[in-house]
């Protein structure tokens, strides 16, 4: 399936997608039965509708995660699946359960292979937290064992399961998601041969914290980020450096970041494929792949489950070059920004022109802006977004030597404490000699904060080793920034004169 033809959306379930649920479950629980009847799902959903969580790709439901209240005490004790569902289909919600119950995830077989399970799992870990529960407890089939009950007992294929000797569709997806084996449910569920009617008792313990009124409308209070300190390399075609791409993206996601960024003309090192020696028709030639990195690194946003700041790329249109940034949602939704200022490089060796259109992007860990290299040096871009709600600022850089990198440098640190926000910088490094215009290069990727007694004392969240190639990741309290701006020592968002001046914007 093509990545831009999806958009994947998290949403509570509703009575009227009824019809898409029974399919579902038809289609993932033939042997059981198939779907629950349509009063199981009305009730869970008029009893407990947060709990009821999908993942919608335009229209269709394409998943579903299905869950109720319970007393911790009782179920994080033996029980059966009918002291959950009883004979008549009946599901119980107990209002002053103190424990989330998992019933069913399911996913369309289309969609599969797109960790929507695990996106679904981390919903109900955040509706966990936010109604403060305990925990979250599931009794999980384990439906390869019938395979293998002749040589061995169930708790020796457990053990087997989670030092990823065997794989159990179930079991081995559940031990991914951090929950823990606590003890073996005997006759769970007699009628499920082929887990000779065993189960597994799954706990994933909660740490609390305040809550708040609905989970999926709910704002991230931690959102976590990782830049990549990229390293130019030569290489030999566009797959090798997708694949590359891919390592960072996949090596970020199981660190569970909300947003990975890439630095400016990461994929620069394709100008070396080009016959011609021209600076000019290089430049040209690296858009003509474009198109396809983005697409690619929409797929990867999708799959890995994180939101893409894809660096920066060239683009031809209509003859015109212009320097763009994607930001690739973890739903499927692209945005795209262009550099406004355009560097004297850029202008006179690549014939580059900047864009017009300035804008903050509603993503699902809070409100972004991006600013390419050279656009962080003039503070009205900033002030702009910030009087839009910025709450993070990317910035994917690109620059040859240590003075132009502290420009950049200097210059996002005082974007960070003028508009109270925070500011993520990242640049590649190493040297390549076989490209005009990328035998040096200078760059040490950094988080940088607004500078008050919440952040640290010098502003500076972290940072990568300069010149070397390496992940940096950072948990941003968002928190932080909400009590800066109301209660900071200073507050430069509140106090700036605009009696005085203000920023007008032409188009």
């Amino acid at each position: 399936m093509a990545s831009e033809r999806l958009h994947l959306e998290l949403c509570n379930l509703s009575l009227v997608q009824y019809d898409q649920i029974k399919i579902l479950m038809d289609e993932a629980y033939p042997e059981l039965g198939g779907a629950w009847p349509q009063h199981t799902i009305q009730r869970l959903i008029d009893e407990f509708p947060e709990g009821q969580i999908g993942v919608i790709d335009g229209d269709a439901l394409v998943g579903i995660a299905l869950s109720v209240q319970v007393d911790y005490q009782r179920f994080s004790n033996p029980h059966t699946y009918e002291d959950i569902v009883d004979s008549n289909d009946v599901v119980s919600n107990d209002p002053e359960g103190d424990a989330l119950y998992g019933l069913d995830v399911v996913i369309k077989k289309s969609h599969r292979g797109m960790r929507i399970g695990r996106r679904l799992y981390d919903a109900r870990k955040e509706l966990c937290r936010q109604y403060n529960f305990q925990a979250i407890l599931a009794g999980g089939r384990i439906p390869s064992y019938h395979n293998y009950q002749d040589e061995m007992s169930p708790m020796d294929y457990i053990q087997k399961v989670d030092t990823k000797e065997i794989y159990d569709p179930i079991l081995s997806f559940q031990l991914s998601n951090d929950f823990q084996v606590k003890r073996l449910l005997r006759k769970y569920l007699p009628e499920d041969s082929a887990s000779v009617g065993y189960a597994t008792l799954l706990e994933w313990s909660n740490i609390l914290y305040e809550p708040t009124d609905t989970v999926l409308l709910s704002r991230k209070t931690t959102v976590r980020v990782g830049a990549v300190q990229w390293q130019m390399r030569l290489v030999s075609s566009l797959e090798e450096l997708l694949k590359q791409v891919e390592y960072f993206v996949d090596t970020v996601s199981d660190y569970q970041c909300d947003f990975i960024v890439f630095p400016e003309f990461f994929n620069a090192p394709l100008m070396g494929l080009c016959p011609e020696t021209s600076q000019t028709e290089a430049i040209r030639f690296l858009a003509g792949f474009t198109d396809e990195i983005r697409d690619a690194m929409s797929r990867m946003a999708v799959e890995y489950n994180a939101n893409i700041i894809t660096g920066s790329m060239p683009i031809n249109e209509d003859g015109t070059i212009y320097n763009v940034s994607y930001l690739c949602h973890r739903s499927g939704k692209v945005d795209e920004q262009r550099k406004i200022h355009i560097t004297p490089h850029e202008k006179n060796d690549w014939v580059i022109r900047g864009g017009n259109q300035l804008q903050v992007f509603e993503t699902d860990a809070g409100r972004v802006g991006i600013l390419i290299c050279y656009d962080v040096e003039f503070p009205e871009l900033g002030r702009i977004m910030s009087e839009q709600g910025m709450e993070i600022l990317f910035v994917p850089f690109w620059t040859d030597t240590k003075n132009s990198y502290l420009r950049v440098r200097h210059c996002a640190q005082a974007r960070a404490i003028e508009n109270e926000c925070y500011v993520v910088i990242a640049g590649s490094v190493g040297n390549l000699p076989e490209v005009e215009s990328l035998d040096v290069q200078y760059s040490q990727s950094a988080v940088l904060t607004p500078s008050d007694f919440p952040f640290p004392h010098d502003a500076v969240l972290s940072e990568a080793t300069a010149n070397t190639e390496m992940l940096l990741f950072s948990d941003l309290d968002m928190d932080k920034l909400r009590i800066l701006h109301n209660e900071g020592s200073v507050r430069n968002l509140k106090d700036r004169r605009k009696d005085l001046y203000d920023i007008i914007v032409k188009k």
